[in-house]
């Protein structure tokens, strides 16, 4: 397996989605809560050029003390993410990078006979080693390309959720805009509807 640098964005992507497995996010309901869900969390995100079925493989293969170790993982991204100081995220996203062998080309899926750079995964690695490079991809590449603005909180009210911000305006306000996004919608024309209620009712 090996993440490549130019696919930050796909990687912050994974880190996000991992911070917002948590009990914290949804109300008491861990989304992480064993290794069949782990299992599921790998499926829906190892399907990326140079992971190719790894990261699954990896979840297959994990055992309750790598589950643990997502854990610990998991906790770790949420207090970057929290307190996006540029040093401080430079510094834990390198630390998570240190389960690849360094960094090499490889052939860019993309364009024909071009290459990109790259960070193998050794091979004796665990399922948190992968979700950790992944990760630390992802984060480095959103501080050196995007800044560290782009790490938040979610602007819902009722939600506890954070994100990296990889869209290109960079006006991203929800850790989960389907959802999170919605519910403050729902909850506004609500708000609009009582409003308008009350004025109609209210002697003039």
């Amino acid at each position: 397996m090996q993440v490549a640098f130019d696919d930050y964005a796909w990687a912050a992507g994974v880190a996000t989605e991992l911070v917002n497995t948590t009990a914290e996010v949804w109300q008491g309901e861990d989304h992480l809560a064993d290794l069949a869900a782990l299992l599921t969390f790998s499926d829906l995100h190892g399907d990326q050029p140079g992971i190719n079925g790894t990261l699954s493989a990896l979840a297959r293969r994990a055992r309750t003390a790598d589950l643990h170790a997502v854990h610990m993982l998991r906790k770790t991204l949420r207090d970057l993410i929290d307190h996006p100081d540029r040093d401080r995220l430079i510094a834990g996203a390198t630390t998570l990078t240190q389960p690849a062998l360094g960094a090499t080309l490889v052939p860019d899926p993309a364009h024909e006979d071009r290459t990109r750079w790259a960070a193998p995964l050794n091979g004796e690695a665990t399922v948190a080693d992968a979700l950790s490079l992944i990760c630390g991809i992802g984060i480095l590449g959103v501080v050196h390309t995007l800044g560290e603005q782009r790490f938040r909180q979610c602007s819902s009210p009722t939600c506890r959720g954070a994100f990296i911000d990889t869209t290109r305006p960079g006006r991203r306000r929800y850790c989960m805009p389907g959802l999170c996004g919605n519910r403050v919608n729902v909850a506004n024309h609500r708000a609009r509807q009582a409003a308008t209620r009350e004025s109609n009712t209210t002697p003039h």
